[in-house]
């Protein structure tokens, strides 16, 4: 007899659904370690910088606005839920399709009723989370004392409290709409809602919500539509931002008639829910429709054609003025000092003699092109780099200020070559080691940088002072993370500097004893470091020990980024030498797109240039800044401080209730680090953006358009607006040279072809003194001069297209291109000295092929039309200004020597430059009459007359030589 059983089958079930929880449970902690070690790992670092309630401010403001937008999503529609469907009719008659759709629904209703809400719920919550920051800004925001113009509210209600409260309004409003939507559905599906017969049937309880609901919307829709009027002040209207004509005579009144509207609307709903009365609520509605179309499209459309429009001047005025008073107010130029500047177009022998500590100061060496020069001499191994675009500085040697131009010599570890193992890159090539300085008004005899600090082991001005630290751990090339530190006397490991410049010298080793970065002595934080940076090593490799630290997150934007979310950081932090130690300096800017009546601007537009690439995608429109913090990052140890560089921000004291004890007073920055602080880049470029328009102060001139400038484009960069640059030099009306910032304007064209004529030239004081904890009474002045328009005077673009015109400058230009080599233009400058415009260009030469290395060879200047072309500023000046300028370059005194191929022609100048000889103009004559029949010969193809022709330009430059040696005896 053959029996069977169910027991093994079910038992089966039983083990698979064991089997399935258990790999979900492994599964789900997995995920939670995971998660669990990227939180740890964090607090480690923000604990390690002592920056720990930035982070716990964070997670809890997260945490709690997930949890009150969780909540005010998912209850009230729960509750809708469980009221539309408790309240249902339950022995009313459905039709056949209904009875269908229950009959689907009803198993999944359990389901639907509680999973909706939360579905909603989460995302509700993660969009509360994402705007903590509104939140907690209206919790902590202050008083600016400032009142808008038209509402006279306090300019603080719209930078802290307006955005909070379009936020919840919004929030608000999604909630109950869903609400509505949700029980019309479930009141529908379940009998208390039927259409049938021409007639709309609703049971009392449906009636009761659905009412209750559409009176709440309209409700908050009220209170939005007032809240309407306040935003159009930071709304756009024509060519300005904030309310104008229409918008303070009709569209606030409209919004306010609108408003009263949508309230007793409202309340027609609100007594329908009692008396059961639709046709009153519907009709108010339809009204309020209407209305809309009327009051809030259609009049301010009949206002703006019939009456703006063919009288916009004056009917504008008044809002043209506030919108350029509240302009400069919120982007800090309110205060410019304008002075109107004849400039002279003529030159004469003497003429900059009031200007001498100008003329020494000018910068020679420009940041952008040496860059390839410094590395070939100071990198001494491959595994080093210096910046591209190298920053600018300023150290007193001597009792004496002097421009610099800096970089510290920070790792590459691309350049690892067959040492590219996770033990050299963690613990072995862990940190760069100095920082270069040159004097940029200096040049050597063959056209390099005059270093003032270098070398490996350092020296220099620097090293000499008392405890310098030349080490980088933290920098803008670091690698991703380094385990540093080690028991004392251990045997090190860390490369801190090569000893000779061959492959075969012996390196000095060094051990970090610093306070950088999170320790991971014990196994269970390697492991959770191993997690973070996906690597075993950390777990299992010897080089950790007790008291290894790991060093990450080292590059000083993301380290200020950090410890201060709320700040925009300018894009070049710079190094400087502070108290004996490298650090970086990093501006911080707080920003807000609501200041009523101030122009918006995309600050990635405003600070695109030459050197600075534009976004692709920018969503960073503001209308205000302020550069509220100054913040320095320590290259050793990686210690990050934040000082209140305008303790007077709003926006900062709002900050700094959030994040209490974070920010240090100004009285905290000790004289040196005062020293080396500098006007920001980015702010300026925003600035100069901003004063392209808003220079004027007459509203008339502001309507008519008719002195608009812009920046002028990079002369050697079309499409690309010529970046600003720091000098030492006098303005007029300054008794002594002051650090500044200058850039220049031109006439604004639509058309994209200006005029590349001077109309304005903006200067900021870049220098904040010396003094502990004292800001300089002039820094940040800005000072325009306003160049009289009876004078022309020429723009970068034009002065350009003058220097690559001219015969004898193309005359020199082509020997300095002859064979295998190229000429590299620097910035070019713009100085208003000797009573006019005085332009400065250098011209470096390097290789086309190879190894290239810019020296500097000529400079080109140029005054009014006359132009020079010299071998050092110094005889340059003395050629464009009657053979005596009366003040002597930076580079006076430099015997420059021939370069490569003899590609240094004799000294001309002047707009006509007199030649050393005839003979001189004969062998110039033939060396660019031999270089252009060679290229043509190369073209097509001919090599013998190639080679005739090659003989002729060598025969020309041979005796181009002989002649400047003769000179040169002379």
């Amino acid at each position: 007899m053959t029996t069977s059983s169910s027991h093994p089958p079910a038992t089966r079930s039983a083990s698979r659904r064991i089997l399935a929880v258990s790999v979900a449970i492994i599964v789900a902690l997995i995920a939670a370690f995971f998660i669990f070690a990227s939180l740890y790992t964090e607090y480690l670092w923000f604990d390690q910088l002592k920056f720990t309630n930035v982070l716990t401010t964070q997670w809890i403001a997260t945490v709690s606005m997930f949890g009150l937008g969780f909540l005010g999503m998912a209850l009230p529609i729960f509750l809708c839920i469980q009221l539309a469907y408790r309240l249902r009719p339950v022995y009313v008659r459905l039709s056949s399709q209904l009875d269908r759709y229950q009959e689907v629904i009803e198993p999944l209703r359990r389901l639907a009723m509680w999973g909706m809400p939360v579905f909603f719920g989460i995302f509700a919550g993660f969009a509360a989370a994402g705007n903590w920051k509104t939140v907690w800004l209206w919790a902590n925001g202050v008083s600016t004392k400032t009142l808008d113009p038209e509402f006279q509210l306090d300019t603080g209600f719209y930078l802290f409290a307006m955005p909070f409260y379009s936020m919840l309004l919004a929030f608000v409003s999604a909630v109950l709409l869903l609400c509505l939507v949700i029980t019309a559905l479930v009141s529908y599906l379940y009998g208390s809602v039927r259409i049938g017969q021409r007639e709309l049937r609703i049971s009392k309880p449906a009636r009761i919500q659905l009412a209750v609901l559409a009176g709440l919307y309209l409700a908050v829709q009220a209170v939005s539509l007032w809240l309407d009027r306040y935003l159009t002040l930071v709304q756009p209207e024509g060519r300005i931002t904030g309310a104008g004509y229409t918008g303070v005579n009709a569209t606030i009144p409209g919004l306010a008639i609108l408003s009263i509207i949508a309230a007793v609307v409202a309340v027609l709903f609100l007594i329908t829910a009692v008396i059961g009365r639709w046709r009153f609520p519907l009709a108010a509605t339809a009204l309020l429709i209407v209305a809309s179309l009327v009051v809030g499209m259609g009049y301010p459309w009949v206002v703006t054609t019939f009456q703006v429009k063919p009288n916009e001047n004056s009917y504008q005025a008044q809002y043209y003025e506030r919108n350029i008073n509240a302009t400069k107010e919120a982007f800090g130029v309110a205060d410019m000092e304008v002075t109107p500047f004849k400039a002279t177009t003529d030159t004469t022998a003497g003429q900059l003699r009031a200007d001498a500590d100008t003329t020494a100061s000018i910068r020679i060496m420009d940041p952008a092109v040496i860059g390839p020069t410094v590395r070939q001499l100071e990198q001494y191994r491959s595994y080093y780099q210096f910046a591209t675009d190298m920053d600018v500085d300023r150290y007193t040697i001597d009792g004496k200020k002097q421009d610099t131009v800096v970089s510290v010599r920070d790792l590459d570890m691309n350049k690892l070559g067959g040492g590219d193992s996770w033990n050299n890159r963690a613990a072995v090539y862990t940190h760069g080691y100095g920082l270069v300085a040159m004097a940029g008004n200096e040049r050597t005899s063959d056209g390099d940088p005059v270093f003032l600090e270098q070398g490996i082991p350092t020296s220099g001005f620097l090293t000499d002072s008392e405890h310098f630290e030349p080490r980088v751990y933290f920098g803008e090339t670091s690698p991703e993370y380094s385990i540093v530190g080690a028991p004392e006397g251990t045997k090190p490991v860390e490369i801190d500097y090569p000893r000779g410049q061959d492959s075969e010298s012996s390196d000095t080793k060094t051990t970090f004893t610093g306070n950088g970065g999170p320790r991971i002595g014990n196994t269970f934080t390697k492991l959770l470091y191993a997690l973070k940076f996906q690597s075993e090593q950390i777990l299992f490799s010897n080089l950790v020990n007790p008291d290894s630290q790991i060093l990450y997150d080292r590059d000083p934007l993301t380290r200020v980024k950090k410890v201060a979310p709320y700040l925009t950081l300018d894009h070049d932090p710079y190094p400087s030498v502070v108290d004996g130690h490298i650090v970086w300096i990093v501006d911080g800017f707080t920003t807000s797109a609501s200041y009523p009546y101030s122009k918006t601007v995309s600050m990635q537009d405003a600070i695109a240039d030459s050197q600075t690439p534009a976004s692709a995608v920018a969503f960073d429109n503001i209308n205000y800044i302020r550069n509220s913090v100054k913040a320095t990052v320590d290259a050793y140890d990686g210690s990050v401080k934040l000082y209140a560089w305008d303790d007077q921000d709003p926006v900062l004291k709002a900050w700094e209730k959030i994040y209490p004890a974070t920010v240090k007073p100004i009285s905290d920055m000790s004289a040196d680090l005062i020293s080396h602080v500098r006007y920001p880049t980015d702010l300026f470029k925003v600035q100069r953006d901003i004063l392209g328009v808003y220079h004027i102060d007459d509203a008339g001139s502001f309507a008519q358009e008719d002195n608009r400038w812009q920046t002028p484009e990079d002369p050697r960069e079309k499409g690309q607006l010529q970046p600003p640059y720091y000098l030492s030099m006098k303005m007029p009306g300054q008794d002594e040279p002051r650090f500044s910032m200058f850039s220049t304007f031109i006439p604004a064209d639509g058309a994209g072809d200006s005029r590349q004529v001077l109309m304005g030239y903006l200067a900021v004081d870049s220098d904040a003194g010396d003094k502990a904890g004292v800001k300089a009474k002039d820094y940040g002045k800005l000072r325009m001069l306003e160049i009289d328009t009876s004078t022309t005077v020429p723009g970068p673009g034009q002065v350009q297209n003058t220097f690559d015109s001219n015969a004898s400058v193309a005359e020199k230009l082509n020997v300095l291109t002859i064979g295998k080599s190229e000429v590299k233009y620097g910035n070019l400058l713009t100085l208003p000295v000797g009573g006019g415009l005085l332009y400065v260009q250098p011209v470096f030469v390097q290789s086309s092929e190879g190894t290239k290395l810019p020296t500097l060879r000529k400079i080109l200047v140029a005054f009014g039309d006359r132009v020079a072309f010299e071998d050092t500023l110094t005889e340059a000046l003395d050629a464009l200004f009657g053979g005596d300028a009366g003040a002597p370059g930076g580079d006076e005194g430099v015997t420059p020597n021939p370069g490569d191929g003899g590609t240094t022609p004799p000294d001309q100048g002047g707009t006509t430059p007199p030649t050393s000889s005839d003979a001189m103009k004969q062998a110039l004559a033939d060396a660019g009459a031999a270089l252009a029949a060679r290229n043509a010969a190369l073209r097509d193809g001919d090599l013998s007359e190639f080679a005739v022709q090659d003989e002729k330009l060598t025969a020309a430059v041979q005796k181009i030589l002989e002649l400047e040696g003769q000179t040169a005896g002379e």
